[in-house]
């Protein structure tokens, strides 16, 4: 199994936590706020797990499967969380649509983006960079 492939593994496992946040208890406060943050809703839900069977899916595929994962998953994710980082609002999961652009503290955004960034940077540089193939 080449280093791509045991990658996509791993985007599989954390967008499948991420997709479990909701349910696990304790995780969300009394509003809803997982860690008390940002909150989740069916379409975070649906984007989180879809997003984690695509990786799961490359990874059985093929290393080069795995690599057009990596690249496009990072695409996707590191813009969702830029334009959430500027706007308050990402578009994967429509907020930009619904809520517009939002008047939120950059702390906030910042802790509510960061998840996105940083998934979306590794594979970005993972799918690039790590490549050995």
């Amino acid at each position: 199994m080449t280093l791509l492939r045991k990658i996509a593994i791993g985007y599989f496992i954390v967008l499948l936590g991420a997709a479990a946040l909701n349910y696990i208890p304790g995780l969300t406060d009394d509003q809803g706020l997982a860690f008390g943050v940002f909150a989740l809703d069916i379409f975070d839900d649906s984007l989180h797990l879809a997003s984690a069977l695509w990786a799961l899916a490359a990874a059985i595929v093929s290393h080069r499967a795995s690599r057009t994962f990596l690249v496009l998953f990072g695409v996707l994710y590191l813009g969702d969380g830029a334009l959430g980082l500027v706007t308050g609002s990402g578009y994967l999961d429509f907020g930009i649509f619904n809520n517009g652009i939002l008047d939120l503290p950059f702390g906030f955004k910042i802790l509510a983006n960061l998840p996105h960034i940083a998934l979306g940077g590794f594979a970005l540089f993972a799918g690039y960079k790590l490549d050995r193939n």
